[in-house]
């Protein structure tokens, strides 16, 4: 069987990817210009993929938003602003001209982490703590999208004062804070000045991961799953896991939850819709 293509179109960047199985056999990244439109986007991920042309027989595209009938729509536009209802699968068709499978980012990265890392094949949760916020959950061996493409979009949340769950706590609310009180720099800038012992930043990245910490409670008790995988920019930041698990141990003790660095690091999106892409494939549907 050829290889799949598989492309991930997020917040930071757009990865291009040749995929054969749980291996990545090449790969591509430039970072994403959010001023440009999807067209855009679409049209630098075929020129990441301009030299595997021949090389592969379906492809997977992986998205931040929704993804519903091969529409494509912004859940939260601070984090990449998408025109309502951009036509996804007819674009994508147009110009890779093989057959593609579709998917939000966090969905895919969830089947990725399910079927070759840190979910080793049992129910998880994965979440990505990235520039927003996203999701998915693997339940009895299938992956929830829900009837309108949008399971798992637990950064969407909404806490009682009507805030959004990635408002305070993503790497976008942690850049934006930092600026705020007079710190400079994305969210790796503030977990290196927390590094450094700037007190400042080590209070922000500890209230991100204290709301973090609570929104695993939550997925453990809908949930119950085996493991929740935390990954993403932020959530795979040196020291931001032990501080949601230290924050896990303030709360009410009656569940316990099982927290787990993904594995697969930036490839799990591309190695989950190459996985979706080739089972489509294979069961026709």
């Amino acid at each position: 069987m050829l290889p799949t293509l598989a492309i991930d179109i997020g917040g930071t960047k757009i990865l291009g990817a040749l995929v054969q199985g749980k291996e990545v056999l090449a790969s591509h990244t430039v970072a994403t210009a959010r001023s440009d439109g999807p067209d855009d986007w679409i049209a630098q991920a075929a020129e990441l993929a301009s030299g595997w042309r021949g090389d592969y027989a379906r492809c997977g595209v992986t998205v931040t938003g929704a993804v519903h009938n091969g529409l494509w729509s912004a859940m939260n536009p601070k984090t990449l602003n998408i025109p309502g209802k951009y036509p996804l699968a007819q674009r994508v068709s147009s110009v890779f001209d093989v057959p593609a499978t579709l998917c939000n980012d966090a969905q895919a990265a969830a089947w990725g982490e399910y079927c070759f890392g840190a979910g080793n094949h049992k129910d998880l949760v994965f979440l990505t703590i990235s520039t927003g916020i996203g999701g998915g959950a693997v339940v009895n061996g299938k992956l929830l999208q829900g009837q309108s493409g949008i399971g798992g979009h637990f950064g969407l949340l909404l806490s009682e004062d009507g805030s959004v769950l990635e408002d305070t706590a993503s790497g976008n609310w942690i850049a934006a804070e930092a600026k705020r009180i007079g710190l400079s720099g994305q969210a790796p800038e503030v977990f290196a000045a927390a590094a450094k012992g700037n007190v400042q930043a080590d209070e922000l990245i500890d209230e991100s991961a204290a709301r973090i910490a609570r929104l695993c409670h939550n997925l453990q008790l809908i949930f119950d799953p085996a493991v929740i995988v935390i990954g993403g920019g932020v959530g795979l930041a040196p020291g931001y896991l032990p501080r949601v698990q230290t924050k896990l141990k303030t709360l009410p003790d009656r569940i316990s939850s099982t927290l787990a660095r993904a594995a697969l690091g930036a490839n799990a999106g591309v190695l989950g819709i190459a996985a979706l892409a080739n089972l489509q494939t294979t069961h026709g549907d």
